[in-house]
């Protein structure tokens, strides 16, 4: 069956975010979601493919993020000629 599917924004972000870390098609991440929500996946070959991150989440071994996605900005902005080694070795730190 094909159908449209309208998603917020930031939902479409996270999807595209989603597919792009774990190298899967949008398409395929739905599809493994209505199944689990719809109960009418084969859990066993599901859980044969799985790998050990997608396993530790499942049994909530990990937890999901608190916040929803969000693209991360850097904080900090380095010199030109300065490394995240020049930091480290500064006398302010502990």
């Amino acid at each position: 069956m094909a159908m449209n599917l309208r998603l917020p924004d930031e939902t479409a972000a996270a999807l595209q975010a989603e597919a792009e870390r774990t190298g899967q098609s949008q398409q395929q991440i739905v599809r493994e979601a209505l199944g689990r929500r719809l109960h009418v996946i084969d859990h066993e070959a599901m859980e044969a493919q799985m790998t050990d991150r997608q396993r530790a989440w499942s049994t909530l071994a990990v937890q999901p993020a608190r916040v929803p996605y969000r693209k991360v900005r850097p904080r900090l902005q380095l010199r030109k000629g300065e490394t995240s080694l020049d930091l480290l070795g500064r006398d302010d730190r502990f």
